[in-house]
């Protein structure tokens, strides 16, 4: 029962985080973020619900998917605190527009081939 309630949050962390990551991006990079990862991440976010409330009682399912949510936003805001903290603007922008384009060029590759 513990392994499943581990797979549970699991699945809920997973799920929220990559929802979460869309935020990040710009926009032009986050339409094709939004179209191809976003929706794949809310299938599973809403499967991983399903999961908590078919297998652990509703308060069980509600406490994971608080803690879930909590756990991403807390990550996300110490990361960008550390990010901000260790950078400059000049090389958070510069990393940021490389991992845009790397990921509009992936998209692109995996859809045409």
């Amino acid at each position: 029962m513990i392994i499943k309630y581990i797979i549970f949050l699991i699945g809920i962390i997973w799920s929220y985080s990559i929802i979460k990551t869309q935020s990040v991006f710009s926009k032009k990079a986050g339409i094709v973020f939004k179209i191809f990862i976003t929706k794949i991440s809310w299938f599973s976010l809403i499967a991983a619900c399903y999961f908590g409330y078919k297998n652990f009682t509703v308060k069980s399912t509600v406490i994971g998917i608080i803690i879930g949510v909590l756990l991403v936003n807390v990550g996300f805001y110490l990361l960008k605190k550390y990010i901000n903290q260790r950078f400059n603007e000049k090389q958070i922008k510069t990393s940021k527009s490389f991992f845009e384009y790397t990921l509009i060029l992936l998209v692109i590759y995996f859809v045409l081939f």
